[in-house]
């Protein structure tokens, strides 16, 4: 059976469609500033030099990752052929919590590149006894290093005196060689979709990393159809219809240009086909995969909203879904009057009108929607405006699978007119 599937696979590389294949130069799509930049600013290892830091800027999906991994990857093979130990430690930063646990992080990667024990605990000693030892490993077994720190935006840790603790590292790794902790070249790029990261910095770390800038703007549609066409050699040659690349990065265009997303869906509409059993990837696969994804990502986010939240969420939803005026645009007000009407009716509490915004404010965050403040006139005080980012009664749907929430969606027709009652109450006003 295992062999006949592998027969029958649309796939003949999958790697080539997994995001965070390092790929080869000749496959980089779009990016050639951005991959000059980084080769000038890392050529000076081969020269025996040391390398300045970077700062790898741009939104998620860009290119970020990929061209400091391909640049990298290729730096280790020229060294080794000279017999120059280069090292690369790569963490993401976004699932650690404390600067104490990045260290270890670290560590971790040192260890498990050079094939020796971690050599401290995770926890039960300092930080500074693991910086110890992460140093102690670079010495031992790197002629110079490079530290990646991806999302570095997000390691904000335990704040001390307002400092973040993705500060507090730039400063250490940034300054190890100048204080002799390290003894070869140490440079530091960090990648993060932030672009005033910088603005939170202390003046010590700001001094210490000093980075060369590299901006990372969105891909447009022809450069995503490019990135994909590149790597079209990941399935069999008569396993894509015409119509597949295209509408995949048409998809990915709306998604603000994010390649990784193109890359996922590519790969999904494949996985669909293998799983019915189809020899060849067409339109209707990418279709329902993107369905699926966008599926999958608002489940994911409602499930882990509190009830409260979800109310809130449900409320302006409906505003937005079953109003004629003002599409789906939700002023605040009419939106609080709905979610005090859903909650009388579950016999929920009844948070406050600030409450009920700031919960809707943090959906924002999520993506699900976009804020803005609005003016009613002089006089007339300011209010927020909330957009979804989405299809409003797909989401109602999704927060309806709460079981409290299932009575009202049975009193579709009466929500409809308590809506529109309450908006021409507002814009009359």
């Amino acid at each position: 059976m295992l062999d006949d599937e592998g027969e029958t696979s649309v796939f003949v590389n999958r790697d080539l469609v997994e995001p965070d294949t390092i790929i080869d130069e000749e496959r980089i799509v779009g990016r050639d500033d951005q991959l000059e930049s980084v080769v000038s600013f890392l050529k000076p290892t081969l020269q025996g030099n040391r390398p300045p830091n970077m700062l790898l800027y741009g939104p998620a999906g860009t290119g970020k990752s990929l061209i400091i991994g391909a640049v990298t990857q290729q730096i280790i093979e020229l060294c080794q052929s000279k017999g120059e130990r280069f090292g690369v430690v790569d963490i993401n930063c976004q699932p650690i919590n404390t600067l104490d646990q990045a260290v270890y992080e670290l560590v971790q990667t040192v260890a498990k590149d050079v094939g020796a024990e971690v050599g401290v605990p995770e926890t039960g000693v300092s930080t500074k006894q693991k910086y110890r030892r992460l140093y102690e490993l670079i010495n031992d077994h790197y002629d110079s290093v490079i530290f990646i720190l991806d999302e570095i935006d997000l390691l904000v840790g335990r704040r001390s005196n307002d400092e973040p603790a993705y500060s507090k590292l730039l400063y250490q790794l940034s300054r190890a060689s100048n204080t002799d902790e390290i003894e070869g070249r140490v440079s530091v790029a960090a990648l993060t979709n932030d672009p005033k990261f910088m603005e939170d910095i202390d003046g010590r770390a700001e001094s210490s990393f000093n980075p060369r800038d590299v901006y990372f703007p969105d891909y447009d549609a022809n450069q995503l159809r490019e990135i994909l066409d590149n790597r079209r050699d990941a399935f069999r040659q008569d396993a894509l219809e015409d119509d597949v690349i295209p509408l995949v990065a048409a998809f990915a265009a709306q998604s603000h240009g994010d390649a990784r997303k193109a890359i996922d869906l590519f790969r999904g509409a494949g996985d669909l086909a293998d799983e019915r059993g189809d020899g060849r990837v067409t339109e209707d696969h990418v279709r329902e995969s993107q369905e699926e994804i966008d599926k999958d990502r608002s489940l994911k986010l409602v499930e882990g909203l509190t009830t409260q939240k979800k109310i809130s969420l449900y409320a302006t939803a409906a505003v937005a879904s079953h109003s004629g005026r003002t599409g789906s645009s939700v002023p605040s007000p009419v939106g609080f009057k709905v979610y005090q009407w859903v909650t009388d009716e579950l016999d929920a509490d009844q948070m406050t009108r600030e409450t009920y915004v700031k919960y809707v404010k943090e959906l924002s965050t999520y993506g699900l929607i976009s804020t803005s403040r609005k003016s009613r006139g002089r006089g007339g005080g300011m209010y927020m405006e909330f957009t979804f980012t989405g299809d409003p009664e797909a989401m109602m749907k999704r927060i309806v699978d709460d079981t409290r929430l299932e009575g009202i969606a049975e009193q579709e027709e009466l929500l409809r007119s308590i809506v529109n009652a309450q908006l021409k109450d507002f814009h009359e006003q």
